[in-house]
């Protein structure tokens, strides 16, 4: 027991004695957080024109994905919502609740799957993605200039390596 002690008053000192020489030893800090506001900082800083009908119709693509994101995801809202209705009532037998927990726990799947599988092919370079999966069909719809079976086949890779229940992968390239 007394051992014990001694090692934990050991620690506890060299933790202090570690702690003490950071904050005695004079480096100046690499951030300067106020530095941020001067006005010497605002001049330095270039600012950048972008073309403003490329950026609109990215926006417009992506409302329109959004739009179609936030149908899917309240129509699954609903039938979630009519399953754990079923799962909690007393009317239906222990296989159908059971039945019913598993359709919800599918739903939650498909619903990270499609978010995972849209950040994976944003990563790939395209401005926006929408994908649904229904069945085993995959539909994605990206937002790109250039329409080439070499960019399809390489969502349709990243699709079936990432969820191999894709049987069938369609992709659709929305011009800006």
């Amino acid at each position: 027991m007394n051992r014990k002690r001694s090692v934990w008053f050991l620690t506890l000192f060299s933790l202090v004695a570690v702690v003490t020489v950071f904050y005695v030893s004079d480096r100046p800090s690499p951030f300067d957080g106020i530095a941020l506001f001067s006005d010497k900082t605002l001049d330095e800083v270039g600012l950048v024109e972008t073309s403003s009908t490329n950026e609109e119709s990215i926006l417009s693509k992506s409302n329109a994905f959004e739009e179609m994101r936030m149908e899917v995801t309240d129509k699954r809202s609903q039938l979630r919502d009519q399953l754990a209705t079923k799962a909690g009532s007393n009317e239906f037998t222990a296989e159908e609740k059971n039945e019913a927990f598993n359709q919800i726990e599918e739903l939650v799947k498909i619903d990270s799957t499609e978010a995972m599988l849209e950040l994976i092919i944003e990563s790939l370079g395209y401005d926006d993605a929408l994908v649904r999966i229904e069945d085993n069909d995959v539909l994605i719809d990206v937002v790109s200039n250039e329409q080439s079976t070499k960019k399809a086949s390489e969502i349709i890779y990243a699709v079936k390596r990432e969820w191999p229940k894709a049987y069938s992968v369609e992709v659709n390239f929305d011009g800006q």
